[in-house]
């Protein structure tokens, strides 16, 4: 069985406060942030908009991307977004077209 893990970004309604995260349900995690179940930074900051993701097959390339992206500036973060997002849509609207549109793996896209 394959097996998928993700890092998103998600945002606010004005793109002012970035959130990185892990997953292994990416519809699923993006669902709990908009309904506000995520308790934390997404929740108190309004962080309900999907705005980057990236799909790997090894959990540990996974989690070293995700820590990877976290230490960057912003700056880096933003261009790495506008990459795959450059007007800053919610991605998740329309959600598996998206994911099957717009998914990127380990391989498929160069890192920055």
């Amino acid at each position: 069985m394959y097996k998928s893990y993700h890092i998103y970004i998600m945002s606010n309604k004005n793109n002012t406060t970035l959130y990185v995260g892990f997953t292994n349900n990416i519809e699923r995690r993006i669902n709990e942030h908009k309904s506000g179940l995520i308790k934390g930074f997404t929740q108190r900051y309004n962080c309900d908009k999907l705005v980057y993701f990236e799909t790997h097959s090894d959990v540990n390339q996974a989690l070293d991307r995700e820590k990877q992206i976290k230490k960057w500036r912003r700056e880096k973060k933003d261009l790495l977004i506008k990459t795959l997002n450059p007007d800053l849509k919610d991605l998740s609207d329309g959600f598996l077209d998206s994911l099957c549109s717009l998914e990127m793996t380990e391989n498929g896209k160069e890192e920055l």
